[in-house]
C-alpha cells in the first residue's frame, strides 16, 4: 500500500510537471501570435514616406513607399528560394528625397545576373528592413565575382555609399520582368508552438494511462 502511495505521488509530480510545460507553450502560442499579427499589421499597413531617422526597433517592417531612382552597381546576394530555385537577391542604390537607401528590389534567376538594367525613375512599395543574416558559418563574400551571401547591412551600405536603411521591395514601377519582388511576409517566422503544447499534453496523457495501468496491474496481483 505504502509503496502505492509513493508511485502514486511520483506520478502526480511528473504529470505536473508535464501539464505545466504544455501551459508554458500555450502562453508561448498566445505571445508569438501576438508578436506576427503585429509584424504583419506593419506590413500591411498603408505606406508612409521614408522617415528621415528610420529606427530598427520602431520602424522594423515599417511600409514605406518612395520615388527616386537606380544609381550604380547592383549587389547579387545568393538565395535559394521556394518556386523559384537559386538565384540572386538584387540590391542596389536608391536615390530618394535627396537621400541614398538600399533597395531590394527581388530575385533574379543566375542566368539573367549580367543582363544590364536602365536607371529610369520608379516608384517602389515596400517594407523597412535590417537583415540580420550572417553567422560563423556564412561564407566570405566573393567581391570579385559580385556574389554576396548574406543581406549584411553595414557592409551592403558601404559597398554602394548609401545610408543603412534597406527597403524590401513589394512592388515597383515600372517593373522589371527579370525581377521578381519577394516582399516580407511572416512565412518565415516559425511559430511551432502548437506542436510543442501537443507534445507536452500528448505525453501528459500518455503518462495518466500508464500509471492507471501500473497500479491497476499491483492491485490485481495484491488480491
Amino acid at each position: 500500500m505504502r509503496r502505492n502511495l509513493s508511485f502514486l505521488i511520483f506520478s502526480l509530480v511528473v504529470l505536473a510537471v508535464l501539464v505545466s510545460l504544455g501551459n508554458w507553450q500555450v502562453r508561448r502560442l498566445n505571445e508569438k501570435r501576438a508578436y506576427l499579427d503585429e509584424i504583419e499589421a506593419m506590413i500591411d499597413a498603408a505606406p508612409v514616406f521614408l522617415p528621415a531617422n528610420p529606427d530598427p526597433d520602431v520602424d522594423r517592417f515599417r511600409a514605406v513607399r518612395a520615388s527616386g531612382r537606380l544609381t550604380g552597381p547592383e549587389v547579387h546576394v545568393l538565395v535559394s528560394t521556394r518556386g523559384f530555385g537559386a538565384g540572386y537577391r538584387v540590391i542596389q542604390a536608391f536615390e530618394t528625397q535627396g537621400r541614398r537607401a538600399l533597395l531590394d528590389r527581388g530575385f533574379i534567376r543566375l542566368t539573367d545576373k549580367n543582363r544590364a538594367r536602365g536607371t529610369e525613375p520608379i516608384t517602389v512599395t515596400g517594407n523597412l528592413y535590417w537583415p540580420d543574416e550572417t553567422d560563423r558559418f556564412t561564407p566570405e563574400n566573393d567581391l570579385p565575382a559580385n556574389i554576396w551571401y548574406a543581406r549584411d547591412v553595414p557592409p551592403l551600405a558601404a559597398q554602394l555609399g548609401t545610408e543603412e536603411v534597406m527597403i524590401i521591395a513589394r512592388e515597383t514601377v515600372p517593373d522589371d520582368p527579370a525581377i521578381t519582388p519577394l516582399p516580407i511576409d511572416t512565412s518565415d517566422i516559425p511559430n511551432r508552438h502548437l506542436e510543442y503544447v501537443l507534445t507536452w499534453y500528448g505525453l501528459a496523457l500518455t503518462w495518466v494511462v500508464m500509471s492507471a495501468y501500473f497500479l491497476h496491474r499491483r492491485r490485481v496481483k495484491e488480491t
